[in-house]
This record gives C-alpha cells, structure tokens and sequence, in this order.
C-alpha cells in the first residue's frame, strides 16, 4: 500500500475510485475510512486532477455537480488544513482567504437570524425580524463579486496549466448559490409573511443556500487555493490582483502590503504606435483614433477567433457583462457558465457550417432590457474567421416616443460620454 500511496498516478486512480463508490451509494461514513489514510499524502492538486480526469473519462458534469456537495464533505473531513500561506497581506490569496472567513461570519450571523425568525409561533412575524434577515441576505449577495473575481481571473491562470476542472465543476456551483440567494431575497420581500411561510423558506431555500457557500469555502481554502498557490508564477498573480478591481471586494477590502513584480504587464498589447494608420478600403484611422472609436460605439463587442478563443474585447465605462484581460486567449467554453456551453457550442457549429450568420438574445438585467446578438464574421471568399458578440441596453432606446427634431442633451450622458 505504501509503494502506491507514495507514487501520484496512483493516488489519484485510489481518489477516482473511492469517489465513484460514493456515487455508486456507499455510505459517507465508509469513504471517510477509507480516505484518511489516502489523504495524508495526497495533495490539493490531486483533488481537482481527480474530478477532471472522472469527467475525461465520461462522468457527466452534472453529476460531478450534483454530488460536489458530498465530495466537499467527506474530503473537508478528513483533508488536514494546507500550511499557513506565505503570502503578503493584500495578494490575492490573502484577500479570497479574508472574504472566505467574511463569508462565513455572515452565514453564522444568517443562521442566528433565522433561527430567530422559526422561533416566532404567531401569524404574522414582525417587520424588524424579517428586515434584519433581508439585510442578511443582501450581505451575502457580495458572494457574486468573490466567484467573478474566481471565475474571471483565477480560472484562466489555471488553465493555462493544463486544470480546467474547477472552472467546470465550481462555476456551477457558484451559480447554484447566487440563484438559490436570489430566490431567498425575493421570498424574503413579501411583507406579512406567516411563521410557516417563512419555515418552508427557511427549510427549502436559506438552508441550502447556507450550506452551498459553507460548502464552496471549504472547496476553496483546502484545494482551490492550495493548488493555485502551487501552480501559480507571480507574474500571474499580479495579473490577478491588478483586475481584480474591475470586480470589486466581498464584504472586506484587501489590506496593504502586496506589491506586485514591476515586470507585469497585460498578456497582450497592441502591435502598432498610436498615431500609425490603420487602412481600410473606406478610410484610415490611426491607432488611437480607432480605440476612441471602439470606446465611444453604444455597445459592446467581444471578438472570438475561429479557434474558439477570445482575442478582443472593446472598452468602456459601463460594460453590461464585466470583462478582463484575463479571458483573452482563453476558450469561449471556458468563459461560460456550464449550462450555457451548449448553447456556445451549437452557435459556433452553425456558424462554422454555413447553417447560420446571427443568434440573438434579449433578457431582463438589474432592471435593464439587454439585446444581445452574435454575428458570424467570414472572409472575402466566405471563409469562417469568427464570432463577434455585440450586447446592449435597450431600455432607454424601448422607452422612446413622438419625435425630437430639436437639439437636446441628455443630462445623464454629460460631455465627454461614450
């Protein structure tokens, strides 16, 4: 035993099949046995290699998803706790791991909030009761800002080395708890809420709810994190922490002390001088006139090569989807949600084969009707050279009536706006 414990491949083949005996249906209890003597070699890398090889090896995604829960339990129970990181205040790492310890204060507070809210026996529970779990449930929302900043910028720096299990199997997961949240904040609104509403809402939506994040930051703290810490050079890191920005903080600001290697620098940058000319058939613009130009259209554009791989996107200051550096290079499935991959997916074979030019969506937003429509770009001879995503809110366009022939400003667009 000790000769295969002592060699990789090996222990991730023991992983893999300890794992599908827990999918087969034997007992938690029973894999716990037979893990804790496993994982005291094993380290977080093997983990994820593990879950990434069952769904090479024909595991459906869905199913990963659906006992993720489960292999959170059973490997946080017997996983020791990673090393201290080494790793100055403000590095990424020490800024997931500050919102992970946030995170799980608030749902401690949740619990305590909720469990007051079962203790009441009369009809109708009190306005304040019920006030004090909406904020608690607001405080959670932040959760989004902690997994885009995960999905949007760690997931790509791992899987330029080769680890795209996380980004298949977490993103779900995320996405479960931010739906599961939205749901408890809309079930949270209605005023006048009995005790025994508010008990199935507890049982059938806060409760999971709780017990995803708890479930997602233990994933994170004892695999994720270790495992990118291995495999992450510190020039990539400080891409990470440079655009993480864009995305914002969870519930606690980063603290101070990182500095980043001076050598970062975007993975890509542009190959012409600002004031050299761009010629097109109708006209030439010079480098900067032409990113002004991106800048000023009233949409945005992200650009997908025929490989699959985006390799631009136009800036702006109010970008409906949030985007970064990050993602360039990277495959469009990656860059997806797992649910919506097939629909990725089947656009881009239309498009390649000449079945279909154009897909459009449009969908309700945080209060915004966006239009969003993909267009395939093709060569003078028809050749496919990719897909351009243009995304836009209608809502003001929507709103329009009559006529305006005279001019007028809008207040809201100032000078200078796009």
């Amino acid at each position: 035993m000790s000769e295969i414990i002592d060699n990789r491949a090996h222990r991730v083949r023991l992983l893999k099949g300890i794992i599908k005996d827990l999918h087969r249906g034997v007992s938690p209890e029973e894999v716990k046995g037979r893990l804790s003597e496993l994982v005291k070699v094993a380290d977080a890398s093997e983990v994820a290699e593990m879950e990434q090889e069952l769904m090479a090896e024909g595991m459906a995604l869905e199913e990963v998803q659906a006992m993720c829960d489960l292999h959170a339990q059973v490997l946080g129970d017997v996983l020791a706790p990673p090393p201290p990181r080494r790793v100055p205040p403000g590095h990424p790492i020490d800024t997931f791991v500050l919102e992970n310890q946030a995170l799980a204060d608030a749902t401690a507070r949740m619990r305590e909030t909720l469990a007051a809210l079962k203790a009441h026996s009369g009809e109708t529970v009190p306005d304040d009761d019920l006030d004090r779990a909406r904020e608690g449930v607001n405080a959670l929302m932040d959760v989004d800002k902690h997994y885009q900043r995960k999905e949007n910028l760690l997931f790509p720096c791992l899987e330029r080395h080769g680890v795209t299990g996380p980004s298949k199997v977490m993103w779900g997961k995320d996405d479960e708890v931010r739906e599961l949240l939205k749901a408890l904040r809309e079930s949270l609104a209605v005023r006048d809420a009995s005790a025994g509403e508010l008990q199935v809402v507890i049982d059938a939506v806060a409760e999971p709810a709780l017990q995803a994040i708890e479930a997602m930051i233990a994933k994170e703290d004892k695999v994720l994190l270790p495992m990118a810490q291995e495999l992450l050079s510190d020039d990539e890191w400080a891409e990470i922490w440079v655009q993480s920005p864009e995305y914002g903080w969870c519930l606690v600001e980063p603290r101070t002390g990182y500095q980043p290697p001076a050598a970062a620098k975007p993975s890509r940058t542009a190959s012409i001088a600002g004031d050299e000319a761009v010629a097109f058939p109708t006209g030439a613009l010079t480098f900067v006139q032409l990113r002004g130009l991106l800048g000023a259209l009233p949409v945005d554009l992200t650009f997908v090569d025929a490989d699959d791989r985006v390799c631009f996107f136009s800036e702006g200051p109010s970008r409906i989807f949030a985007r970064s550096k990050a993602i360039l290079g990277r495959t469009v499935q990656n860059c997806h949600p797992p649910k919506s991959v097939s629909t990725v997916e089947r656009i881009l074979a239309d498009f390649k084969a000449g079945r279909q030019s154009v897909a459009e969506f449009w969908i309700e937003l945080g209060g915004k009707f966006v239009h969003i429509r993909y267009f395939a770009m093709r060569g003078e001879a028809g050749e496919y050279l990719g897909t351009l995503e243009v995304t836009q809110d209608l809502t003001p366009l929507r709103a329009l009536s009559g006529e305006r022939r005279l001019l007028a400003y809008d207040a809201q667009q100032g000078a200078g706006a796009r």
